[in-house]
């Protein structure tokens, strides 16, 4: 994969969002675009946390049957999962059946709820300032950064699990937090926001 592609389309692409046509669709709608609301950046954090150790792909393409799987990641419902809500996940073949993923996701849940502010107020707390410039290479883009590894700090404080730092910066690229499409990506590069 090289870092930047020019589609069949013509486009240009961050390498990665040129693989296949659900990469595609996923980088040039949705992915580095600044994305508010406590129930989907909910989401995100959730299915961040189940991507660890998976590829994305597998993420993305379960997504549908993630959203019905837990309530359209409804904040105030997860919250209210108890052992047979768990016991129900874990049998669904459409979903990723890792115990400790879906416990940490009605933890999360659960700690959300206790935000005074709400999770997109905290989250957006801690996007950094943005660049002067978008990154030349998938090698000038970190793995995680001090804002980063600031609010897996900031989380696993309020109680929320499989947020690690790297974690953190996944879920701040894929919210638009902060821009990591690459110097001449056909994706317009987002209005800065903070709330």
């Amino acid at each position: 994969m090289t870092d930047l592609v020019i589609g069949a389309d013509g486009l240009a692409r961050c390498g990665w969002g040129a693989s296949t046509p659900d990469y595609a669709a996923y980088h040039d709608e949705e992915w580095g675009r600044p994305l508010h609301g406590d129930d989907a950046l909910y989401e995100r954090l959730t299915l961040e946390a189940f991507q660890s150790g998976l590829s994305w792909l597998t993420i993305l393409r379960k997504r549908p049957a993630f959203r019905l799987a837990f309530d359209e990641f409804r904040i105030e419902a997860v919250a209210g999962y108890g052992a047979a809500e768990v016991a129900r996940l874990l049998s669904d073949a459409g979903i990723v059946r890792n115990r400790a993923k879906i416990e940490a996701a009605v933890a999360n849940a659960r700690a959300a709820l206790e935000l005074p502010a709400g999770l997109s107020a905290l989250l957006w707390s801690y996007a950094p300032p943005a660049r002067a410039a978008r990154p030349e290479s998938f090698a000038a883009v970190p793995a995680l950064t001090p804002e980063s590894t600031a609010l897996a700090k900031a989380l696993k404080k309020r109680g929320f699990r499989f947020v690690g730092p790297t974690t953190a910066y996944a879920l701040m690229q894929a919210t638009g937090m902060v821009d990591d499409h690459l110097a001449g990506c056909h994706v317009p590069a987002p209005v800065p926001s903070r709330a």
